[in-house]
């Protein structure tokens, strides 16, 4: 091999292979072991591949000597964990000092049964504490070295930051809880809504019809009452699913904010100073939201601020307009929002803030660090679920010691053209003779809709189900009209919608009501109504259904 070696000790091979010129097999030998033998002597040592494969990956190397006890970094220490080699470092203390408490336990008693086993390799995860205190989530994968006993001597692993990992894991178990949570809050809230309204329904007939009085009076009104209340919760429940009939309008946010600030005041008590700074362009601030569950949102993250400023404080309301582009570092935050303009409405505190585990789970329902007496862990689950309805999203900035920011965003939408408002006189529930259609799968809710309907003046035939009510429109042969029909959107067997398609086909002026609990975007796409269809939301009371009846017949 002196070719080779002269090849080696600096000649150009091209000036060589053609001094060496030939044609046969032997000269494509020759080359090839040329070859071999140049790559052979770039190739890097041992000591020198482990490093380089480590920095292509931003893997940090510990290796741990279980004779002596001494903890070697060969690669990455300072850059992915933030610390200089030292003394301190090349003990195995240093290493378990700086695990999670949480984790501690459990990881070592993991290394300790794989050494104490004839493994060959551990892996694990943990949280490890960084240099500026923050913990990192780390992924080791390490090699057992034994000697040949068996007895493990080396302990050599590579170190892997999955925090991105994690938080995106944690993100979507969240969502999949609150998700499972919104599934079961609908449906309960669903079929309470369909009790609610038989409650108030026949309390207003009591209260209105029969003209009870005195002591009687007085009970019927607090079990309407009553049951007014339970209609709050159940939209609670509603909104955190996602699943609530909101009534959106657009209105602006600086006179929404306004509108609330003396109540604020109030509410926080003369220990808290409060100051609004509200955004002044001659465009305004405009979002189309339901405006009374957006102040109950503002309301449940004041409430929340008033409570971490037990000593007093300084409670901040600002509002603003904001930009999200695509690019923008701000997404990462709020990554569930659409780029585009919105109005944001930040709650600002200087109370004793909250920790990582904190904001972990603050949207999570009946989560709560206050006690039990003192709060349900509805509020903000509640909260996050009309912001989310409503095309928004919340954002949570808090430290321990340094107060909370909480930002609601919500799409910006054009000014609304002025609009002369009509003055409602008196409270007679409007009548009519026109024939209604009754299609309600709930006996109570069917019965108490009949009754009101039929005490208006109006001609009425009911049925509990879809093939029901297709029997009973077939025996009428079509003779008598059937002006409107009020039906229930979710129904076994047949939807209302389903049956309004099938009516409306044989009887095209037929004008509809559908009746449901649930949000109709929630609903099968092919079971929500058109445009010229109309909704109530349950529970509803006479009056309610009076007026949308009438607006329904004379649209």
């Amino acid at each position: 091999m002196r070719f080779a070696r002269e090849i080696h000790h600096g000649e150009q091979p091209t000036q060589t292979v053609r001094r060496e010129k030939s044609d046969g097999p032997a000269t494509e030998k020759l080359n090839h072991e040329i070859h071999a033998e140049i790559a052979q002597s770039c190739a890097p040592s041992p000591e020198e591949y482990s490093t380089i494969v480590a920095r292509a990956t931003n893997d940090a190397v510990r290796d741990w000597n279980l004779e002596s006890g001494t903890l070697t970094w060969p690669q990455g220490l300072e850059r992915l964990l933030g610390y200089a080699p030292s003394k301190a470092t090349d003990r195995l203390g240093f290493w378990q000092k700086h695990l999670h408490p949480e984790d501690r336990a459990r990881n070592a008693a993991s290394v300790r049964d794989a050494l104490a086993s004839k493994a060959e390799t551990w892996s694990g995860e943990y949280r490890f504490r960084r240099s500026d205190h923050s913990y990192v989530h780390l992924l080791e994968r390490a090699c057992i070295m034994r000697d040949a006993d068996g007895t493990a001597v080396r302990f050599v692993g590579s170190l892997m930051d999955i925090s991105a990992r994690k938080q995106l894991q944690d993100q979507l178990c969240r969502s999949q809880k609150m998700e499972a949570f919104g599934q079961l809050a609908g449906g309960v809230a669903h079929d309470f809504n369909n009790f609610l309204t038989t409650i108030l329904g026949y309390s207003d007939l009591l209260l209105h019809e029969l003209g009870v009085k005195n002591s009687v009076a007085a009970f019927v009104r607090e079990i309407r009452n009553a049951a007014s209340r339970a209609s709050t919760l159940s939209g609670q429940l509603l909104a955190f699913s996602r699943r609530n009939p909101l009534e959106p309008r657009i209105v602006d946010v600086n006179a929404l904010v306004s509108n609330l600030e003396r109540s604020l005041l109030r509410l926080l008590g003369e220990n808290i100073a409060v100051e609004c700074h509200l955004l002044r362009n001659r465009e305004g601030a405009h979002v189309e939201v339901d405006p009374g569950q957006i102040t109950q949102v503002i309301l449940n993250i004041v409430v929340n601020a008033r409570d971490a400023m037990s000593s007093g404080g300084r409670l901040l309301v600002e509002t603003s307009v904001v930009t999200i582009a695509d690019d923008d570092p701000a997404t990462v935050a709020f990554e569930q929002l659409t780029p585009g303009d919105y109005v944001a409405i930040t709650v600002r505190d200087s109370g004793v803030g909250m920790s990582a585990d904190v904001k972990a789970h603050l949207f999570e329902p009946f989560f709560t660090t206050k006690s039990e007496h003192r709060s349900s862990g509805l509020g903000l689950a509640t909260s996050y679920g009309i912001v989310r309805q409503s095309g928004g999203g919340i954002g949570v900035q808090s430290d321990e010691e340094r107060g909370t920011t909480v930002t609601i965003f919500l799409p910006r939408v054009d000014a609304p053209p002025a609009q002369s408002h009509k003055k409602t006189t008196g409270k007679k529930l409007p009548t009519g003779s026109e024939r209604i259609l009754v299609l309600e799968d709930d006996v109570s809710v069917r019965h108490i809709s009949v009754r009101i309907l039929r005490g208006l003046g109006y001609d009425v035939i009911e049925a509990a189900n879809g093939d029901d009510a297709q029997r009973l429109v077939a025996q009428e042969n079509g003779d008598r009209k059937i002006d409107l029909l009020l039906t229930d959107m979710v129904m076994p067997h047949m939807s209302g919608r389903r049956f309004a398609d099938w009516l409306r086909e044989a009887r095209p002026t037929t004008k509809v009501i559908f009746v449901s609990g649930y949000l109709e975007e929630s609903l099968h796409p092919g079971d929500r109504r058109d445009g010229e269809m109309f909704f109530l939301a349950k529970p509803f009371d006479p009056e309610q259904l009076a007026s949308k009846i009438r607006e329904a017949l004379d649209s």
